[in-house]
């Protein structure tokens, strides 16, 4: 047990280490002083280009599969696996390293749901897809893919632990995304 709750403890300090405000420092800008002062991939993306939003998507996602995979590869359960989720979600949500502000942890997640159920990602992500391609909004996207990957892990999984932990991260997406919300609502919210 000495060894999972090890694996969970590590899972939430990678989860905090903000992928999004190194690169930005590594090309001279606070990602948190520009665009919507989001430390996550699409502000990154919007702020710094292409190649940069790319590798903090990809940072980001690893920061939620590694310890996934580690408690899946270790041969522990189900419940330990999403234990070791849900910290390396929280680690970017509340981020250690940032006084406890993060981003909204959409790639975390995507990085955890991948480790969990890759076909629930590939729902999910044909959800994503539709919805940026309708409406071209990212967080519209974010939200819906993040409302329905409870469904699709229960569905596909079967295992109620996963869903609860799926139900937990989906959750705090969407409350993360309260002012894109508010900016949809409104009629303001940035296109991609």
């Amino acid at each position: 047990m000495l060894e999972q709750i090890v694996i969970v403890i590590a899972a939430y300090f990678l989860g905090s280490i903000p992928t999004g405000l190194l690169l930005g420092k590594a090309f001279g800008v606070d990602i948190r002083t520009t665009g919507s002062g989001n430390i996550g991939a699409t502000n990154v993306y919007r702020t710094l280009g292409k190649k940069v939003g790319i590798l903090t998507l990809a940072g980001d996602c690893l920061k939620g599969l590694v310890p996934v995979l580690a408690m899946k590869l270790l041969g522990f359960s189900d419940g330990w696996v999403a234990l070791a989720g849900v910290a390396a979600f929280l680690g970017h949500v509340y981020t250690l390293f940032l006084g406890f502000k993060g981003g909204k942890g959409v790639a975390t997640a995507l990085g955890i749901f991948l480790g969990v159920s890759p076909l629930a990602v590939l729902c999910a992500l044909g959800i994503f897809l539709l919805v940026v391609w309708k409406w071209r909004y990212v967080s519209l996207a974010s939200i819906t893919a993040a409302a329905l990957v409870p469904m699709f892990v229960i569905i596909i999984e079967h295992k109620s632990i996963l869903t609860f932990m799926a139900i937990i991260i989906s959750s705090i997406i969407i409350q993360k995304h309260r002012d894109n919300i508010e900016r949809l609502g409104a009629g303001t919210e940035n296109k991609l």
